[in-house]
């Protein structure tokens, strides 16, 4: 596989290979393979560079309901759209209803960040704006069948998050359940959102040619998570922090 696609020589004649390639992508370029994510977890970050972390995230999070809506526009099939609707609320929220943005405001609300600078976006890395709008293109621009495989990065979340929720309880004295709250409630959504996405992909994609655009699909969504921790550790562990990022009080 290159850096782009999943290259030459993997044999995708039916959806049982066509899993397995996206497995293979899944256990070796999702980012929680990445460094960043090592120290995050194992207590190696200070409480700038965990806010700095959550700040940034918050721009990704809070993007998704839009990404997703770009995702119902593209299908007349009324199911479809029915299905992937919940995607948003679980979001959004609903009247009286928490949703995961909220949820990780209470993150960057419990490590001490102002909530109006956080949703103005003002101090999120460059990179991090330019990977999620790259990823919202992406699923207005590309096959709506793509646009359905990049999401199944979900396929490995849950691990990540259970192994989120229990290293930064454990190493951080600022963390607490409470505000890990997004994480906990990914650990039943994530599981379902990705076994439709998954179904629905390996009954759509029917040719060769059609498994392999979702297996780069997946690529590129594994980039677009790896590109914005690259950013973060460039920016808050090597310390090239660019002009009118955050910069936190901590060190």
């Amino acid at each position: 596989m290159t850096a782009l696609s999943i290259g030459k020589g993997i044999t995708l004649d039916s959806a049982e290979e066509m899993e397995a390639t996206l497995r293979t992508i899944g256990a070796t370029r999702y980012h929680s393979l990445h460094p960043f994510h090592r120290l995050l977890h194992g207590g190696k970050l200070n409480k700038g560079q965990v806010q700095a972390w959550a700040l940034n995230r918050y721009y990704y999070q809070s993007t998704i309901p839009l990404k997703d809506a770009m995702v119902i526009s593209r299908f007349r099939d009324r199911n479809t759209r029915i299905e992937w609707r919940h995607r948003i609320e679980d979001h959004d929220g609903d009247l009286g209803n928490e949703g995961g943005i909220e949820r990780w405001l209470k993150l960057t609300e419990g490590l001490g960040l102002d909530t109006a600078y956080v949703e103005s976006t003002e101090g999120i890395l460059p990179a991090t704006r330019f990977a999620v709008e790259a990823y919202v293109h992406f699923c207005r621009d590309r096959t709506p069948l793509e646009a359905i495989a990049s999401s199944l990065t979900e396929l490995f979340a849950p691990n990540l998050h259970e192994e989120r929720i229990s290293g930064m309880l454990k190493h951080y004295d600022f963390v607490n359940p409470d505000i890990m709250s997004y994480f906990s409630r990914r650990l039943t959504q994530a599981p379902r959102d990705a076994g439709f996405a998954l179904d629905y992909v390996k009954q759509h994609a029917r040719t060769p040619a059609e498994r392999e655009a979702v297996c780069n699909a997946l690529i590129f969504k594994t980039n677009v998570l790896w590109v914005q921790l690259d950013a973060l550790y460039h920016a808050y562990v090597d310390g090239q922090i660019p002009p009118g990022a955050f910069v936190p009080k901590t060190s």
